[in-house]
């Protein structure tokens, strides 16, 4: 299953009011395991930079300025993210900036179906607790020393990252791939109910059998060679 993980950054808070999008990185998955393909962009807004946005995400009006429109990059978006889940932080937020950009491209927004949304994941599973991408990143053990600003991409493929964690780790690739014939250190899976396991063999190789002769050798005065008293 292919699904794009995704975060913008944005000029504030209501694309309603006004606001717009400015950057945007996705990340691919494939059955929950990252391929390396990505989109990222910047974007020029045509407007100016409140400075609480700017303090959260740093691209300022001059970094931006000589940067391409959404509508320019819109069709390699598509492509990009083609028509597979949508996986974002507070999907809601980034939701309406993204279809609120393709809207004003007249093109079709992306249906509400497609949103997976992390946080609403997180708080499920761990109630009570911080929901933040931050905390999420302690939480999991993901490395966060090189956000010192928020990104688009880097968000990105540390949400991916909390996204695995969420629904399954790394057990989730257990069972994709079946081997004609199971690997001998193999970990076992348990019987379907009222199904019986297989018998396994552990036969001793005779390099094994003949260091251990060669060890009980050593042994003085072994137990097991006294007569019972």
């Amino acid at each position: 299953m292919r699904e794009i993980v995704f975060d913008t950054e944005t000029t504030g808070l209501s694309f309603s009011g006004g606001d717009r999008m400015v950057e945007i990185g996705c990340v691919e998955l494939v059955n929950r395991v990252p391929t390396g393909a990505s989109f990222h962009g910047y974007f020029n807004p045509q407007r100016a930079m409140p400075v609480e946005a700017f303090n959260v995400h740093g691209l300022s009006e001059t970094f931006l300025s000589d940067k391409p429109c959404f509508h320019e990059r819109c069709e390699e978006l598509l492509d990009f993210i083609g028509d597979s889940p949508l996986v974002a932080h507070n999907a809601g937020f980034d939701f309406g900036f993204l279809n609120g950009e393709l809207g004003i491209c007249g093109k079709p927004h992306v249906h509400g179906d497609r949103m997976v949304d992390t946080l609403s994941i997180a708080r499920v599973k761990h109630p009570g607790a911080k929901h933040t991408l931050d905390a999420l990143c302690t939480r999991y053990g993901i490395d966060l020393s090189q956000r010192t600003l928020h990104g688009a991409l880097l968000d990105a493929q540390l949400l991916a990252q909390v996204y695995i964690e969420l629904t399954g780790g790394r057990q989730i690739t257990l069972g994709l791939a079946v081997d004609a014939e199971p690997a001998r250190d193999a970990p076992l899976q348990a019987p379907a109910r009222g199904q019986t396991r297989p018998m396994r063999h552990f036969a001793a190789s005779e390099e094994e059998l003949a260091r251990h002769v060669s060890f009980l050798e050593k042994i003085s005065e072994p137990l097991w060679g006294k007569a019972p008293s």
